[in-house]
């Protein structure tokens, strides 16, 4: 059968007469309505903005505002500047889809957005761990806080949670390109996920659903055990507090981060933990929105733009910036 000029652009004959995939084509919200795409393009642009500016402005007020130089602060700068790599990741991809209707990936590129989403997902994961032992410790040990939460302390935690993150994952910078693509090459999802991209192989991909299972899981259910526990520590102090308006206001923040983790670990565990080939491309997609939408989204608002000592901050960088433009 003769192949036409984009065809060719997609396959190319390898050994044996055999056709080999060279690149992708993401047919994530393809039946929607050209008019309707473009509505949801707005909105992830706009989500996707909103997301980068909060968190680049929680990072700038960290680094500039001495009051906000603090153990809690430092870990939330890091996790700000880890869901602006997150989001970046499948966000920008998504946009394009839906605004300009181009939907073609190279393989290596497809390769290499799925290892850059795993990694940095499992290095968030590592330092919610990080942030809710932060917690603990300043709620459950507030006089040894200062001496256990140490600058060099919180550098090695973070370290470590990158480090975690980019080095178990590291599998998946070689095994996927030993994969062979021979047949169909169009990706029933928004961006390069595990399960869709897996299920188009024409090799044997058990030992990557395997690995996959193995450390997605490890993951997964390690941090969300590890949160948990320190969350159930942290609410046992509460309840042993003098005073009530400390209680309501630490069970209002504790809620409200338990909200976002219950989006951010159900929507994982419902993804990756124990992975089937059998799992609807359907109902992965949508609930990936959750994951790499919605869940960054919510994050600076959550950790950081409610707080009293967050929001004065940033009105006195707002007026100082206004003073200096407008003397």
């Amino acid at each position: 059968m003769l192949l036409s000029q984009q065809d060719k652009l997609k396959f190319s004959m390898g050994p044996e007469n055999t056709t080999t995939v060279t690149e992708f084509i993401l047919e994530g919200f393809s039946g929607l309505d050209q008019r309707l795409q473009l509505f949801l393009s707005l909105v992830s642009l706009l989500i996707y903005l909103t997301t980068v500016v909060g968190n680049a402005t929680i990072i700038l007020l960290v680094c500039v505002d001495h009051r906000l130089q603090t153990p809690m602060y430092f870990f939330i700068s890091n996790l700000a500047f880890l869901e602006i790599c997150f989001i970046s990741s499948t966000s920008i991809q998504l946009f394009v889809i839906l605004s300009s209707g181009r939907r073609t990936i190279s393989l290596g590129s497809c390769f290499a957005q799925s290892y850059f989403y795993l990694a940095l997902g499992c290095t968030e994961l590592v330092l919610l761990v990080v942030m809710s032992f932060d917690r603990y410790v300043a709620i459950c040990q507030p006089l040894h806080y200062a001496a256990i939460m140490k600058s060099q302390l919180c550098i090695h935690l973070v370290v470590a949670a990158w480090v975690t993150g980019f080095t178990l994952l590291s599998y998946r910078l070689v095994l996927p390109y030993k994969l062979t693509f021979c047949g169909s090459n169009k990706i029933n999802h928004f961006f390069c996920d595990s399960s869709p991209l897996l299920k188009l192989s024409c090799s044997d991909t058990r030992l990557l659903w395997k690995m996959d299972s193995v450390f997605l899981s490890f993951f997964i259910l390690g941090s969300l055990c590890l949160t948990l526990v320190f969350y159930m520590c942290i609410l046992f102090c509460i309840l042993h507090l003098p005073a009530a308006s400390g209680r309501k206001k630490a069970f209002s923040t504790c809620s409200s981060h338990l909200t976002t983790l219950a989006i951010g670990y159900g929507s994982c565990i419902a993804l990756y933990v124990c992975p089937s080939e059998d799992v609807s491309l359907e109902n992965n997609r949508i609930i990936a929105l959750l994951n790499t939408v919605l869940y960054p989204f919510l994050n600076p608002f959550i950790y950081s733009l409610r707080n009293k000592t967050v929001i004065l901050a940033l009105k006195e960088a707002i007026a100082r910036t206004i003073t200096q433009l407008f003397p």
